[in-house]
């Protein structure tokens, strides 16, 4: 019995510093990312001199929210790396800033209303998902405790 509470810990030990190796190359595959993303962003900002204004900040717009998205996903990986536990809030915060992304894209989109009814509906599901999950986080009830 004690030898497998043994090869139990190193194999823990080794999953635990195997995720955390893993993580620490996908947080710098992200940071590339946004880099990257910000560079695109001003790259586009030559639109504003030579295309439509509506169009070059539609994209602009888009570029920039997209990397916002991809910062919440940051944020994510950061907090599971320290704390060692993914907290929903922030999955959600990325989802409704991956969601609204696309909203802004709407605009500028002919689209039919059932599916602006769709999106409308996601969001508000997710505005209470949202909710649900900050009033009833471990944190807060250890609090309350």
């Amino acid at each position: 019995m004690w030898k497998e509470d043994v090869i139990d810990l190193k194999l823990t030990k080794f999953f635990e510093v195997s995720a955390r190796v893993l993580l620490s190359l996908l947080i710098t595959a992200i940071l590339l990312a946004i880099l990257g993303g910000i560079i695109r962003t001003f790259y586009d900002m030559r639109l504003v001199v030579s295309h439509d204004f509506h169009e070059a900040f539609r994209t602009i717009l888009v570029d920039v929210l997209t990397v916002l998205a991809v910062v919440e996903v940051l944020r994510t990986a950061l907090t599971y790396f320290s704390e060692g536990r993914v907290k929903v809030t922030y999955i959600i915060d990325t989802v409704l800033v991956t969601v609204l992304t696309e909203i802004m894209a709407f605009w500028y989109r002919d689209m039919s209303w059932d599916k602006v009814a769709m999106v409308i509906a996601l969001v508000l599901a997710l505005a209470g998902v949202r909710v649900v999950a900050v009033r009833f986080s471990p944190r807060r009830i250890r609090e309350e405790l």
